[in-house]
């Protein structure tokens, strides 16, 4: 197992391996956003029919970028600049999210998720 934590960051607390952690969980969120529309529909629920290859493709690529300046960050905790970077990744996203909550309309909260997490393979609407 020692091998294993080498590779964690070595800064203490909690929020170095979050953003880890966070950044990992991404990558997958990445691969998945190329391969299928399906979770980005789940996200956009509210109007699925105006997710398409290209708007996932985006999305993947975004988060990439922002998984990438998470690790960068876990592992440069104590560097103000790359600190800001990932600190701005997750504003930038949670304003997305939130405006296509509350502005356009196309997101919904699914809060089901949290309480029944089966239902992230289950279809279904925003509710």
């Amino acid at each position: 197992m020692d091998h294993l934590t080498a590779y964690l960051p070595q800064t203490p607390g909690l929020l170095p391996k979050w953003l880890l952690f966070v950044a990992v969980v991404a990558l997958g969120n990445t691969v998945q956003a190329y391969l299928t529309l399906r979770f980005n529909k789940r996200i956009y629920c509210a109007r699925p029919q105006d997710v398409t290859a290209l708007s996932s493709r985006t999305f993947g690529t975004w988060t990439v970028l922002s998984s990438i300046l998470r690790i960068y960050a876990a592992y440069h905790i104590h560097d103000p600049v790359v600190y800001d970077l990932a600190v701005w990744s997750y504003a930038i996203a949670g304003m997305h999210f939130v405006s296509e909550w509350l502005l356009f309309g196309s997101a919904g909260l699914v809060l089901r998720f949290f309480f029944y997490p089966r239902s992230l393979f289950e279809g279904g609407d925003c509710g």
